[in-house]
């Protein structure tokens, strides 16, 4: 029973931050010009238009670079609370391999004069797209780097680390859990793990632009547009 209810108090909680969140967003007057509160069915209506909102930004920059096999999904507020299992089923994926993540890698030892994205070779920051039923490898990113700037920079200067959440949400416009390398702020390079590629059927799922939005994808299509480098960054 204890442990029921504090499910269902977390869940709560979940449902208050997210009105907080579309209030903020959403409502233009100042507090202190106006103390009108939204109904339900206001806050529902006005989330569903931002989600339009960006999925419609999303779509028509795919479309724009060729991209046709795609498919944008609503979940629950609480997905992520979900065990992989159901989150696959939610999506209508093919297996809990084809569930992956955007993560903002930082270079923590990039020289002094490496501050940005402008080379993609030895860029600043990278996003590397992973399955959440794999284990990133920060070491063969970092050879991988290494590598293919033919040891002109020492291998010392290669440190790859999650980037700050407010880091991430900076260069992307993405918050936590909502990160996708479709439309990003920045022009960030990026690493798509090997294991993605190798998938059947190739068509995988990863973040929407919104929490809880979706976006999923034909692999080739994906790789023709964002032209990542693609390596073998993962274990089981």
């Amino acid at each position: 029973m204890e442990e029921a209810l504090a499910v269902l108090e977390r869940r709560q909680n979940r449902i208050i931050n997210r009105i907080i969140e579309l209030e903020r967003s959403y409502l233009h007057q100042d507090f202190s010009d106006s103390l009108y509160i939204s109904s339900p069915q206001e806050n529902r209506a006005t989330a569903a238009a931002a989600t339009t909102n960006t999925e419609a930004r999303l779509s028509a920059i795919l479309w724009a670079n060729g991209v046709r096999d795609f498919s944008f999904k609503r979940v629950p507020f609480d997905y992520y609370d979900y065990p992989l299992e159901s989150r696959r089923d939610l999506l209508g994926a093919s297996s809990v391999d084809h569930l992956c993540k955007s993560i903002v890698l930082v270079n923590t030892q990039a020289p002094s004069n490496v501050t940005d994205c402008s080379d993609r070779n030895n860029s600043k920051y990278y996003v590397v797209v992973v399955q959440y039923t794999a284990r990133f490898n920060a070491e063969t990113v970092k050879n991988f780097l290494y590598s293919i700037n033919d040891g002109k920079i020492p291998k010392k200067k290669f440190n790859l680390r999650l980037a700050p959440e407010e880091t991430s949400h900076k260069l992307t416009s993405y918050e936590h859990n909502a990160v996708t390398c479709i439309g990003m702020k920045t022009d960030i390079p990026v690493i798509l793990d090997e294991a993605i590629v190798k998938l059947n059927p190739e068509f995988f799922w990863l973040g929407g632009g919104e929490v809880d939005l979706k976006l999923g994808m034909s692999t080739s299509e994906f790789i023709n547009f964002v032209r990542p480098f693609i390596v073998s960054c993962s274990g089981t």
